[in-house]
């Protein structure tokens, strides 16, 4: 039997919010009981409320415009809610002679091609390409409401985006999408409330994130504690208990012409995912090559492993997998049924031990390389055939719990992404605050009614309407 002295890993108060009650906590049902925004709030175009301007990328041919010291900022630095630096920097004679703009510290950009709709609060100067927008206010906005309301409308403005290649949203349909504008005192108070509750979300998704982490580190204990000796083992190699060790296909036996599109299932390395068979159907062959190539046909209970790469990247055959085909990264074990039981030469491919002894005795300078006789030579502590059951059973009720804990923090993860969305959507429809936060709002100095907001809107939009007439009258005939 498997000693009953298992590791113990402190998941720690991480794994008190697995049902994600703790995280999910910070909001309330009730949230923002107060009275609808319909009164107190506007509604308004884009494009009466921001100016958008575009950019441009410096020619590639020419080396003098690029690696100076302003920063450029593409698609690829649009991620999280802040933009801090840039992977590409250009010079100022770049600049001078592309379309690029500067975006100014405490602003907003935003894509409007291949993501578009999404924003990020520019923390630093930074010139921006064609497949993003510098947001510019029209009118006093607090900065912060506009990101989230953004964020709010990355949904609307998907919707009304198109392109075959690109996704990219026209200007002018973007500056037609509406929405609620509330006064500089709620627009405030609401950023303050979604910053603290998007906060408390965070450290609860942080903690959920810490448990899953502390999981897996509690799955490779197992598998290591399983394999480290056993009373009444035999010391062997792989060579000795198993009736085939076979490498995958040489290229020269697969070219790219015997690929097709909803074959047989091919599995190389990638389709090997966390203990599972995950095939892609622009990976495999027809039924004739297959045929012709037989010493490469899993059977169910087979060990398949990558060879390339990542050690200890393995898989059991199941019946469903039966008939599928070794790929030219992978080989596979058919073990002896009287000497090995399968599921117990998979844990044991799997686990730290043997991911150690491959990594020490793989060939290649680039990437890690496993042959025949490598794995051949591996050796094998195998106790009798009742008690390689017994250690899978073992093995599995132990990795069953991981499963189902894993599978809840998934949820409650899911679930702190829905409420964010909600706090969002709430937020926007003037239902976040209370009746006592908005009576504090109105106590403001510059709190003013919704109409005046639309008066000034109005009066903006006709200043520049005459300013665009003078502008064509005076053109030259």
């Amino acid at each position: 039997m498997m000693r009953e002295d298992w590791v113990e890993i402190e998941l720690g108060n991480a794994m008190h919010h697995c049902t994600g009650r703790d995280a999910m906590h910070c909001v309330s049902t009730k949230t923002g009981d107060a009275p609808s925004s319909k009164n107190r709030w506007i509604e308004v175009e884009l494009g009466e409320v921001c100016e958008f301007i575009g950019g441009g990328t410096p020619s590639k041919k020419e080396p003098s415009y690029w690696n100076g010291d302003i920063p450029w900022a593409s698609i690829k630095d649009i991620k999280g809610g802040y933009l801090t630096d840039t992977k590409d920097y250009i010079t100022e004679k770049g600049l001078q002679n592309s379309a690029a703009n500067v975006a100014q510290p405490e602003g907003i950009i935003l894509a409007t091609r291949i993501n578009p709709g999404k924003p990020i609060r520019n923390k630093i100067c930074a010139a921006i390409n064609q497949d993003l927008k510098i947001v510019k206010p029209r009118i006093d906005i607090d900065n912060d409401f506009l990101y989230y309301a953004f964020l709010n409308l990355e949904g609307k403005i998907l919707k009304v985006s198109s392109g075959t290649t690109v996704l990219g949203v026209n200007l002018n349909n973007l500056r037609d999408i509406t929405f609620p504008l509330a006064p500089l005192p709620e627009q405030r108070a609401i950023v303050a409330k979604i910053e603290k509750l998007f906060s408390d979300l965070d450290n609860g998704t942080a903690n959920l994130k810490t448990a899953k982490a502390k999981l897996d580190i509690y799955r490779q204990a197992i598998l290591k504690k399983a394999f480290e000796g056993f009373p009444y083992a035999t010391k062997m190699n792989l060579g000795e208990i198993n009736q085939k060790i076979q490498i995958g296909p040489f290229g020269s036996q697969l070219h790219k012409e015997d690929y097709t599109e909803g074959g047989i299932p091919l599995i190389n390395p990638m389709h090997i995912q966390n203990g599972e068979i995950r095939p892609s159907l622009s990976y495999s062959i027809s039924t004739k090559k297959k045929a012709s190539l037989p010493n490469y046909i899993l059977q169910e209970g087979d060990v398949i492993m990558g060879r390339r790469g990542e050690m200890g990247r393995c898989a059991l055959v199941t019946e469903t997998e039966d008939g599928w085909f070794c790929g030219t990264g992978s080989l596979y074990l058919r073990p002896l049924k009287d000497k090995v039981f399968s599921p117990f030469l998979y844990y044991y491919m799997s686990s730290p031990v043997i991911k150690e002894l491959l990594t020490g005795k793989a060939t290649g300078t680039t990437m890690m390389n496993l042959n025949k006789k490598i794995i051949s030579n591996l050796p094998i502590q195998l106790p009798p055939l009742q008690q390689q059951t017994q250690i899978v059973m073992e093995i599995e009720s132990r990795l069953s719990v991981c499963d189902k804990m894993a599978e809840s923090i998934d949820q409650s993860l899911e679930k702190a992404e829905a409420l964010r969305q909600s706090i969002l959507k709430k937020a926007f429809a003037g239902k976040l605050l209370s009746e006592a936060e908005l009576t504090a709002c109105r106590r403001e100095p510059d709190w003013e009614p919704a109409h005046k907001l639309l008066e000034r809107i109005q009066k903006n939009k006709s200043g520049r309407s005459a300013k665009n007439r003078k502008k064509t009258s005076e053109k030259p005939g």
